[in-house]
């Protein structure tokens, strides 16, 4: 784990950023983490990788974001992935 400036020895942390946004993308990862097949898949991935949890739901929350926007951009509404 990289050191930071001074005689720090524990875990760090990042606390800023938008709280509301991260409040509200919450639950919705933890849905999408359960029921979403897609998304589903990638948080499996990243937990077997040995990656905590809540890290792996703050990588659905920045995809659910991703997805948003791009969405918003070409002015459609999400569908399901056809098989």
């Amino acid at each position: 784990m990289p050191r930071q400036s001074g005689q720090w020895r524990g875990k760090s942390f990042i606390q800023g950023g938008r709280k509301f946004l991260r409040d509200a993308l919450y639950m919705p990862a933890l849905v999408c983490s359960r029921y979403n097949p897609d998304l589903r898949q990638k948080y499996q991935a990243m937990t077997e990788a040995q990656k905590p949890a809540k890290v792996a739901l703050t990588c659905l929350m920045r995809k659910l974001i991703v997805l948003a926007n791009s969405l918003i951009k070409q002015d459609r509404k999400w569908s399901p992935k056809l098989t």
